[in-house]
């Protein structure tokens, strides 16, 4: 079998289609797998270092808000478009493929649209509670939409073929196990705090955790783990400045980057973190209570669709970015701990919101469409 992949521009697009087709060969060794992306996107590191065949076509955005700088980068985008799409058609030509799954993204937009007009087999998985444009547009023909929950399917055209079936997730994170993870972090009985920002960090999270930091300095109550980001090398100082020197407290591990974080993740009693939609699947498989902080800054504000699908189903809890202050943070897990019947519901909701085989049901679903075609 050939599967050809397309989506890129950042990580929520990349790591569902990597785990997709690392899953692919695993029940089918002799597998063919083709990815395209985007020229100079992260996709043209990752793909390749995951062991997989890459080719870039030339795509670009449109810009929503009118300037002259966008209308500039609009009149690229146009011409783009056009060139992707026979980029596309070329390299789909040549390599084949028996079925094309789509991640999302702008690159993924001229790839499935030619499949579907060369009648190839199709599929979109779409990880987000607001569907992007690339898959409200690609819906409308593709064999099935893929979604990773139920509240996507309202933003979609009625003619989508949509099936629910979750966000790929890696297994090292489902079969982390709590007592032994706190055993290997030499954890001790107090609850754990994880905290993170994403891999680049993110100003207003760090900010909001070190005045969390100070106070449980002073209280000793938890012990916390916590990411700052790329982005935020500062942060030890600020917590220095503050009063709370991380390496004079054994109880806080900080960081700038997470990289066990399965282990982290089982451990954890609460979790404060964005609202990507990769990082929800991973606290559902695990059943954690979170303090969501979507990011504002991404299209369609689709971190906040995602962060209000746990929070409407009582499986988290939220703080909008404009609202965070170290005072509200504080608050709230303060608020939280002191009720652990409602921490330990909040896990328990996000447990019911968990689909740990979306792997296995995207694998049946590519074969189906494939009879289907015969």
């Amino acid at each position: 079998m050939k599967v050809l992949f397309a989506g890129g521009g950042t990580a929520g697009h990349i790591n569902p289609a990597l785990a997709i087709a690392g899953y692919l060969r695993e029940q089918e060794p002799d597998v063919q797998i083709l990815y395209i992306g985007a020229k100079g996107g992260m996709e043209e590191r990752l793909v390749p270092a995951a062991g997989y065949d890459f080719r870039s076509i030339t795509v670009s955005g449109f810009q929503r808000k009118l300037s002259l700088k966008n209308i500039g980068r609009n009149v690229s985008a146009a011409f783009h478009a056009v060139t992707a799409s026979r980029q596309a058609r070329k390299i789909i030509s040549s390599f084949r493929p028996d079925i094309c799954i789509g991640t999302g993204g702008y690159v993924a937009g001229p790839v499935i649209r030619e499949a579907i007009k060369m009648n190839i087999p199709s599929l979109i998985h779409e990880q987000n509670a607001f569907p992007g444009v690339t898959n409200k547009l690609l819906s409308k023909g593709a064999d099935r939409t893929m979604l990773a929950v139920p509240d996507a399917q309202k933003y979609l055209a009625p003619k989508a073929r949509c099936v629910i079936t979750g966000n790929p997730v890696r297994q090292e994170v489902i079969r982390a196990d709590r007592e032994e993870a706190r055993r290997k972090l030499g954890l001790d009985s107090r609850p754990l705090i994880l905290s993170f920002g994403g891999s680049l960090g993110a100003r207003k999270i760090n900010e909001a955790v070190a005045d969390l930091l100070v106070e449980s300095a002073k209280s000793g109550k938890y012990q916390h783990i916590h990411g700052y980001g790329q982005w935020g090398k500062w942060f030890p100082d600020l917590l220095k400045q503050k009063g709370a020197d991380p390496t004079a407290h054994k109880e806080f591990d900080v960081r700038e980057y997470i990289s066990n974080m399965p282990d982290c993740l089982a451990a954890a009693d609460l979790v404060i973190c964005r609202a990507g939609a990769i990082t929800l699947s991973e606290l559902q498989v695990q059943g954690k209570a979170s303090i969501l902080i979507p990011s504002p800054n991404v299209a369609e504000n689709h971190q906040y669709h995602n962060a209000m699908a746990l929070v409407e189903r009582g499986a988290a809890e939220i703080i909008e970015e404009k609202d965070l202050t170290g005072q509200a943070l504080c608050k709230k897990v303060e608020e939280l701990f002191a009720h652990p019947e409602k921490l330990r519901l909040l896990g328990e909701n996000a447990k019911k919101m968990a689909i740990a085989d979306a792997n296995a049901r995207i694998y049946k679903i590519i074969h189906e469409v494939l009879a289907e075609h015969r």
